[in-house]
């Protein structure tokens, strides 16, 4: 979601932050702001639009050696200059860049109006500054930990304020930030990609620490300005990462990046001696494990569907009941928790919001909750005792792409080591693990295709509508490519289970609505023909991705990917389906890395 950077020092603030912000500009956003010291005062740049936009609001040279600088996505309030971070007091002392929803904003906001106080946006944001400023207190850290005590709801901030021209205070409930450590300076910031061209070093704060940072270094507290000692960690990404290198697009090169990625994802972790999984990460015993009598996967977009998709291959081989729920959801249902239930939280950034507060509700039920996510040192590695981390590297496209994948090989390597402790034999074990082994080659195999996929994504992106059919493991593989197609190049598409298309979606199907038919090469494959029939008498166009060549007559067009083992199958289909999004959206002149009103990591519920 929105983004936060900041920096006090010895350089020049201001490179450091619109080079930050650009390295934000991932996470998905609608305006961009900057606050400087300058001379005891604030300078501020703020627009509506892309971050070049603030850039081009700036003079060619500013001294200054401290500020703050944000990428927003509107929850309160539509995208305008006024409505952009970041925002000031009446007076201009006071700088509030803000990430997450204050709950109780409408009654913050009439308590300020009833003494005076002009209110210029319609954010929850600027009242925090105002709130601040109206605080009796010799030191920024202790009037903004009183503030914060007033405040319900969730937040990540960083705070200037002329009286103190050399500290940014910080503070965290529920939004990620960062402090990085550098040689005579201090960096903030809510994603790590904002700080690795600077610093290797970091520091993560936790819900109700508040953080006063200067150039010599850094004090953490509790909101009751208890001393927490905190030393720092390291981050484990290069900056390089955070390139486009050859590529024109971010999706694109993380479309290329899969073959090393699922090499990374299983480095170390197959164990060929006993035909099973290392996952020493998840920290419980094989006696825990085994006194398990069912897992639920919980996540949001691409990573509940990457746990629909799990959830079928971890039961098929571990012969346990799996299924997957929408995160979100699962909170407000007031959910049993079971003592004998394994609860899997997956999340690519590891700072779903969403997903984290589910997670609080188990643990306060007393359940055993792990992570499948990407990021090293995000919200959720550290609020679970254990996980599998993903390790695909930086994904800066807003859609996910490698790590869909990597979570995909994740919960196949759950499903062999648990399989392997049940009643998986030691030659399916085996097989398993070959076709691991041998995965990234056939994935680098489709990907030489790519001029193919661009020619049938020219001939289906003048559609508006679309679905996408499977069964099984293919109706999960459909949510995603629908998902894809529809964040990216903005057509309209839905997916359904094969056997509920004619249960009342069918009635939509005309020459202008084309259907994706996947057909892996299984046992269902008859009935996935079946289906393409009923399209085709609707004179609806069909495009099939098969495996089987002799699946081909009945489609319009088709996609054929190699043969192999049936539960990596998804992840075959998977490449073509994603290449259909992305060339679509060029096709369209879409935004492809940076969707509209679309952000990498949803940080609010």
């Amino acid at each position: 979601m929105c983004g936060i950077v900041g920096y006090v020092g010895r350089q020049e603030a201001l490179p450091i932050l619109t080079e930050g912000l650009r390295r934000l500009e991932y996470r998905g956003y609608d305006s961009a702001g900057i606050a400087l010291h300058r001379a005891h005062k604030l300078a501020i740049f703020k627009a509506c639009g892309k971050v070049r936009e603030v850039i081009s609001t700036l003079p060619k040279r500013i001294r200054a050696h401290t500020g703050i600088g944000h990428t927003r996505w509107a929850t309160h309030g539509v995208p305008s200059d006024v409505n952009a971070h970041p925002h000031c007091d009446s007076e201009g002392r006071i700088a509030v860049v803000h990430n997450g929803i204050i709950e109780n904003a409408a009654s913050l906001r009439d308590q300020l109006l009833a003494q005076g106080v002009r209110v210029v946006s319609d954010t929850d944001s600027e009242l925090l500054a105002h709130l601040i400023a109206r605080v009796d207190a010799d030191r920024l850290d202790d009037a903004v930990r009183t503030v914060l005590r007033s405040i319900t709801g969730t937040y990540g901030i960083a705070v200037l304020d002329t009286a103190h021209p050399e500290e940014i205070v910080i503070a965290r409930n529920g939004s990620p930030v960062i402090v990085g450590i550098g040689d005579g300076e201090t960096f903030v910031a809510s994603d790590s990609a904002a700080l690795v061209r600077y610093t290797q070093k970091v520091v993560y704060l936790e819900d109700g620490e508040v953080a006063r940072l200067t150039a010599s270094g850094y004090e953490v507290t509790t909101l009751d300005a208890a001393p927490i000692a905190r030393a720092p960690d390291a981050i484990e990404v290069s900056d390089g990462s955070y390139e486009k290198a050859e590529f024109d697009h971010f999706m694109a090169k993380e479309i290329h990046e899969q073959p090393e990625c699922i090499r990374r994802t299983l480095r170390g972790r197959l164990d060929k001696r006993f035909h099973s999984a290392r996952l020493d990460g998840l920290n419980l015993s094989a006696n825990a494990l085994l006194g398990f009598k069912r897992i639920k996967v919980i996540g949001c977009g691409s990573a509940y569907i990457a746990g629909l998709l799990g959830a079928k291959i971890v039961e098929r081989l571990a012969r346990i009941p799996v299924d997957a729920e929408a995160a979100a959801e699962f909170r407000y249902r007031n959910p049993i928790i079971e003592h004998d239930t394994l609860y899997l939280a997956v999340s690519q950034s590891g700072e779903t919001l969403d997903t984290l507060v589910a997670i609080d509700e188990i643990q306060r039920k007393g359940g055993t909750v792990r992570g499948i996510v990407n990021v090293v040192g995000s919200s959720i590695a550290r609020k679970c005792a254990g996980g599998i981390y993903l390790h695909a590297g930086p994904e800066i496209a807003v859609v996910s792409t490698k790590t869909f994948v990597a979570t995909l090989i994740a919960f196949t390597l759950l499903a062999l080591y648990l399989g392997r402790m049940r009643d998986l034999s030691p030659s399916d074990g085996r097989r398993l693990i070959e076709a691991l082994e041998a995965l990234p080659a056939q994935v680098s195999e489709l990907l030489e295709r790519e001029s193919d996929y661009r020619r049938l994504a020219a001939r289906y992106a003048r559609y508006d509508h679309a679905y996408f059919i499977g069964r099984n493991c293919g109706y999960a593989l459909a949510m995603e490519g629908a998902l894809k197609l529809k964040e990216v190049s903005y057509i309209h598409a839905e997916a359904y289970p094969a056997s509920e298309l004619k249960h009342g979606p069918i009635a939509l199907v005309t020459e202008h609505t084309p259907t994706v038919v996947l057909i892996p090469d299984d046992d269902l494959a008859e009935r996935n023909l079946a289906s393409i029939e009923e399209i085709k008498a609707r004179r609806g166009p069909v495009l099939a991705i098969i495996q089987n060549p002799d699946h081909a007559a009945s489609a319009d067009d088709h996609v054929t990917v190699p043969a192999m083992h049936e539960l990596l199958s998804p992840i075959a289909m998977l490449i073509p389906l994603q290449f259909l999004a992305y060339f679509a959206a060029i096709e369209r002149n879409c935004d492809v890395d940076q969707p509209r009103n679309l952000a990498k990591s949803v940080t609010v519920e």
